[in-house]
This record gives C-alpha cells, structure tokens and sequence, in this order.
C-alpha cells in the first residue's frame, strides 16, 4: 500500500512567486515617491559650501553685461543664480519671474543681484532671446561646454541658486519658477541667505 505523500506544491509555489512580489512592491513605492514631494526641492550636496570656482566670459554682443566668475559671488550681497538656455521652453516659460525680481524694488534695496550662467547654448541664439525677452540679469557667464553646471550639480536647466554674500550656495530650486514659488519659496530663501552674509 502506497503511503500518501505530504503536498509541498503551495509552499513551492509560493516561493517561486516571492522575486515577482518583492519587485512589485519596490516598483509601487518608486511610482509613488516619483509622485510625492516638491520636485523643485531636490536635495543639493553643495547646501552649504561654497559654489564652485570658475570663470566664464560674457555673452558676445552684450558687452554691457560683464561675465561671471566666482569672484562675483563673494561681494558680500545675496546673489541669485540663474542657469538657462534659449532652446529649453520652461526656460522661457519663468523668464517673466526672472524679469519681476530684476526689477522688484525690495529686492534692489536689499542688494540682491540676479546673474546669468547661458548653459549649452549657441552665442547668437541666447543673445537673441534676452534681446526680445528682456535682460533680468546683471552679469552672464557662457557656459558653452557645461562644464560649471556639472559643477554646480545641475539636473538640467532650468536650475536657479541663492548664494550667500561669502560664496556659499544657500539654496537650490529646480524647474521654472512661477509667482507661487517666487513668493512662498524664493524669497523666503532669499531672506534666509540674508542672515547668513559674511563680509568679504
């Protein structure tokens, strides 16, 4: 007489089914964190350091507007750093904020100077553009081969800084601005990196 065997298939199937389970579930929580969060608050390993030496030459036919150049960034004033490209459309989508700080008149008399840094772009295409856009910024620095946005830990533009009066990068918004960023986030920051200057 045949002794009955003991049914191990559930526990086999089961097990056979654990990888597909454990990717599931690690593929539901990236979805949602890829949904959760402020995107334009990316974490920055330079938070706090100070921003990245480099000196870049200003924009052919603009020579009213100097370059850039780390120096620049520690004058003692709140700087606001910029990266665009003439070709990138949320680019050209915050430029309209970009302009309204330029010529916001709290921010002049707290000393706040706007600069540029033209990212991967063609000379005469970005000169073009803030020819007809309007020209928010008070230097720009070509930076042909994004090489000092790699410095500075750029995702892709747009991308745009604060930085204390001593060179220290404050704070890091990623995306184009709106008017809600500008005033619940921008500002805000802004405000902070004005406590934190360190006269040169």
């Amino acid at each position: 007489m045949t002794e009955p065997r003991s049914d191990r298939s559930a526990p086999n199937t089961l097990l056979r089914y654990l990888p597909l389970f454990i990717f599931v579930l690690l593929a539901a929580l990236f979805f949602v964190r890829l949904f959760t969060g402020d995107a334009s608050r990316i974490p920055s390993a330079l938070i706090g350091k100070s921003a990245p030496e480099f000196s870049l030459p200003q924009l052919t036919g603009l020579e009213e507007i100097p370059g850039l150049k780390t120096q620049d960034l520690r004058m003692g004033h709140v700087s606001v750093v910029n990266i665009f490209a003439s070709w990138c459309a949320p680019c050209r989508q915050e430029h309209p904020i970009l302009m309204s700080i330029a010529e916001d008149e709290a921010l002049k008399t707290l000393g706040i100077e706007i600069y540029g840094l033209s990212y991967k772009d063609e000379t005469e295409n970005a000169r073009k553009f803030l020819q007809q856009e309007g020209n928010p910024f008070r230097r720009i620095g070509v930076d042909s081969a994004g090489r000092v946005a790699i410095d500075f830990g750029v995702y892709g533009v747009p991308e745009t800084f604060v930085i204390t009066g001593d060179g220290k990068i404050s704070f890091k918004f990623v995306g184009p601005l709106t008017s809600s960023a500008l005033a619940t986030v921008l500002v805000p920051e802004i405000h902070k990196a004005l406590g934190k200057i360190t006269p040169p």
